[in-house]
């Protein structure tokens, strides 16, 4: 797994609709801009600690909308989404670790490590290559190397 690096168009924006976000309680969790089929879709992903509900992604879809066409810093046409993070949402960015630790994620390796692909535990530990994961079926932690993964989640469990 690769850290995500903002392009341009996405700095650019993530900057610009940042301090909005944050002056109506939000965080930015992180935006994309991407081709898809024949069209390019600009994702902002909001968080709240009380959780986003769809009127949340109303309340911060509006002034992210004008703040972007008044900056028009994307030449071609696109698709605006604002949306959740989710709760399950992909860690690949260096904050995104650094908040996450001491809470539990899911990480699944490309190929198989020591015969295991998935894991589940609480993050304990992020140095920038490699994450260590305290496990409930392990007496000792394990470290997984980022390159090898491909990919980090927070993990909420559907058990009730």
């Amino acid at each position: 797994m690769k850290m995500k690096k903002f392009g341009g168009t996405e700095r650019k924006v993530y900057d610009l609709v940042k301090p909005i976000a944050e002056d109506l309680g939000y965080s930015i969790w992180d935006v994309s801009f991407e081709k898809e089929g024949a069209y390019w879709y600009l994702r902002v992903f909001a968080d709240h600690p009380d959780g986003m509900t769809i009127e949340d992604c109303e309340k911060l879809t509006r002034p992210v909308n004008a703040a972007v066409d008044a900056a028009d810093p994307i030449t071609q046409a696109y698709i605006l989404e604002v949306g959740s993070a989710g709760l399950e949402r992909e860690l690949n960015q260096p904050k995104h670790f650094e908040e996450t630790i001491g809470m539990t994620v899911r990480a699944r390796a490309i190929r198989p490590i020591q015969g295991v692909r998935e894991w589940i535990g609480t993050l304990t530990a992020w140095d920038g290559t490699q994450i260590t994961l305290e496990t409930a079926d392990a007496d000792a932690s394990v470290t997984l190397v980022l390159a090898e993964l491909s990919f980090v989640k927070h993990y909420v469990s559907t058990d009730f």
